[in-house]
C-alpha cells in the first residue's frame, strides 16, 4: 500500500507501528491526566495537618511511585517516537524487532516497579487508618477523643491518591502488555 509517504511498508511493520503510536498516545494521556490528579491529591494530603505514620509511609513509597508514573508517561512518548522511526522509508534505518522487544520490556519493568511501590504506599496508608477506625469505634464520640484520632477527609484523599497511582501503573502495564502481544504476534 502506497500512501502519502510515497513508499510501501510491509504489513507487519505498518501494524506494529500503528499499535505503538495508538498505545503510546492513549497511555500517555491517561497516565498524564490521572497522574497529575493523584499528585495533587497526594500533595494536599502531605501538606495538611502534622506528621503521622501514614504520611511517613506514604511519602516513602508513593513519592517514587508517582515519579515513575511520569517516567512512564515519557516512555509512552518514546513508543510514539519509535512508531515514527518504524515508518521510515529506508529499511536500514528502521529499528530491529529486538529494539521493539527491549523498549516494551523496559516499559513493563517501569510499570511493575511503580505498581509495587504504589501498593506498598497504599498499605502504609490503610494500616494507620484501620487503627484510627478501631479507636473511633471502640471509644466512641462521647468520650472526648482528640480530633487527630478520627478519620478525616484528608486521610481518605490519601487512599484515593494511592488508588489513582496504582491505576495509572495498571494502564501502563496494559499498554506495554498490548504492545508485547502485538510485537510477538507476527
Amino acid at each position: 500500500m502506497t500512501g502519502e509517504l510515497g513508499y510501501s511498508l510491509p504489513p507487519a511493520i505498518r501494524r506494529i507501528s500503528t499499535n505503538f503510536r495508538l498505545a503510546g498516545w492513549v497511555g500517555l494521556w491517561i497516565q498524564a491526566v490521572i497522574g497529575v490528579i493523584a499528585t495533587l491529591m497526594f500533595t494536599i494530603f502531605l501538606m495538611g495537618g502534622g506528621a503521622s505514620a501514614a504520611k511517613a509511609g506514604a511519602s516513602l513509597f508513593l513519592t517514587p511511585s508517582l515519579c515513575l508514573v511520569f517516567v512512564k508517561v515519557f516512555w509512552c512518548f518514546r513508543y510514539v517516537r519509535f512508531s515514527r522511526r518504524l515508518r521510515t522509508s529506508n529499511p536500514d534505518l528502521r529499528p530491529k524487532p529486538k529494539d521493539a522487544v527491549r523498549i516494551v520490556s523496559i516499559g513493563l519493568i517501569i510499570s511493575l516497579v511503580g505498581t509495587a511501590l504504589a501498593i506498598m504506599g497504599a498499605e502504609s496508608i490503610v494500616a494507620p487508618l484501620f487503627f484510627k477506625g478501631l479507636d473511633q469505634g471502640l471509644v466512641g464520640i462521647a468520650a472526648n477523643v482528640p480530633i487527630a484520632n478520627f478519620i478525616t477527609a484528608g486521610d481518605i484523599l490519601s487512599v484515593f491518591a494511592a488508588i489513582n497511582t496504582t491505576f495509572t501503573h495498571f494502564v501502563g502495564l496494559c499498554v506495554s502488555l498490548w504492545l508485547q502481544f502485538m510485537v510477538n504476534r507476527q
